[in-house]
């Protein structure tokens, strides 16, 4: 079941996935057996969108730790915060009107995916050290397991995959908490 909830303080739009949606699930050792949480947030053109796509970020993957046990490491967090924001930073800078950011545990990595209208896509640009900024693709480039970026019939679609866990909280290891 979908609903869509609005949040006007925020500028940031929620369209919810059922979180027990039938989706098709894996036997990743030291993980439980569960269908990947997946959630997706419709983020309007406001400034506040980006800010509070971190803050989803991070209210998603604490929820799967505390109540689907997934073990995501806090260093997990960290980079799920990061690029949701070089991701939705972008699509707010570069393309027009909306921008759906979409999370999902596939254990043994969580998805970060952003759609935008713009269908151009993004290329990393050559290391400078002394260019400032502009270096969004290639921070994210430089964090993820893997990195697709596809054009949509509108727009483009960037999916990023993350770890779930690094050595100490992987299977049979501690998961730290956040």
């Amino acid at each position: 079941m979908r609903g869509t909830h609005g949040d006007q303080a925020t500028g940031l739009e929620a369209k919810k996935a059922d979180p027990m949606e039938a989706v098709p699930g894996g036997d990743t050792p030291g993980l439980p057996r569960t269908d990947p949480v997946e959630t997706e947030f419709a983020l309007d053109g406001q400034g506040s969108a980006i800010a509070a796509a971190r803050d989803v970020a991070v209210a998603f993957l604490v929820k799967a730790r505390a109540e689907h046990g997934v073990p995501v490491s806090d260093r997990t967090v960290e980079l799920t915060q990061l690029v949701v924001s070089e991701l939705v930073t972008n699509a707010r800078k570069y393309a027009p009107g909306p921008a759906l950011l979409r999370l999902r545990l596939l254990p043994p990595v969580v998805e970060v995916a952003v759609w935008d209208s713009e269908p151009l896509l993004p290329q990393a640009r050559a290391a400078d050290p002394a260019r400032i900024g502009q270096h969004g693709l290639e921070i994210v480039t430089a964090v993820a397991r893997h990195v697709d970026i596809q054009r949509e019939p509108v727009g483009k679609r960037i999916v990023v995959q993350l770890d779930l866990f690094d050595g100490a909280g992987g299977p049979g290891g501690a998961a730290t908490g956040a």
